[in-house]
């Protein structure tokens, strides 16, 4: 994450003069939510923002849009121009690359599955499939004591190498790490209704939500790791800028 997430430090002490402040610990609380805020704004960003999240979904959004307007062909045509102007768009915001190619190629997949299928909900097969995936992938790292939010975020939060062998932050890890396996099955469980359902609007807007869903695991995680370590990760940090 941009390094203006570590300045806003939930320990910082409250102003002299206001000594009620110290009782109440009203203060460390509302540090406590500007730095949470801080961070999912930061998350949201480090996704693209609100337009970077809408550039991403609008391929599924016209491809939806178009076959409930006027039929699968229509919802092709669609999705043929919506995909290139989407990609030039990312470019031209200086996205990356590789993200641009990507997202081109997954549309040009899932319209490959919908074609072959006949069925506009085909679309949505493979994003329906991906949380599965990651869902086993997130419980296989807490078994395996690598838990993936750790290997993710450590360096960020300016986290020790030798982050396993310090109780607080694997805890933290190892919590965030099975909220995004909670969040992976809830997203697949919601995308496989709707797909038996054949409802693909329901699917699109799915795809959306899931974005500022993992933004917000993304801040939490941060914010926990950060306290767990302490004043050292703003050290850290401080060293590396």
């Amino acid at each position: 994450m941009p390094n203006e997430l570590f300045p806003l430090d939930p320990t910082t002490t409250v102003p002299p003069g206001r000594p009620e402040e110290h009782r109440t610990g009203e203060p460390a609380r509302a540090a406590g939510a500007a730095t949470l805020s801080a961070a999912m704004r930061t998350s949201l960003d480090r996704s693209g923002g609100a337009v970077g999240i809408l550039l991403a979904a609008m391929p599924a959004v016209a491809f939806v849009a178009a076959d409930a307007a006027g039929g699968l062909t229509w919802a092709f045509i669609a999705l043929a121009v919506a995909g290139p102007v989407t990609f030039g768009v990312r470019l031209a915001r200086r996205e990356s690359l590789r993200a641009a190619v990507v997202g081109l190629a997954v549309a040009g997949v899932c319209a490959a599955a919908a074609a072959f299928s006949g069925e506009a909900r085909a679309f949505f097969l493979l994003p329906t499939l991906i949380p599965a995936a990651l869902g086993v992938l997130f419980l296989g790292s807490v078994l395996v004591r690598r838990p993936v939010t750790g290997t993710l975020f450590n360096r960020l939060v300016g986290g020790p190498e030798d982050w396993r062998g310090h109780p607080r932050l694997m805890r933290v890890y190892t919590v965030s790490t099975l909220a995004g396996v909670v969040l992976h099955a809830l997203n697949l469980t919601l995308r496989a209704v709707a797909y038996l359902a054949d409802r693909p609007a329901v699917l699109a807007a799915l795809g959306v939500a899931a974005v500022p869903a993992f933004a917000a695991l993304a801040a939490g995680t941060l914010v926990a790791a950060r306290r767990a370590i302490g004043p050292r990760a703003v050290t850290a940090v401080a060293t590396a800028a």
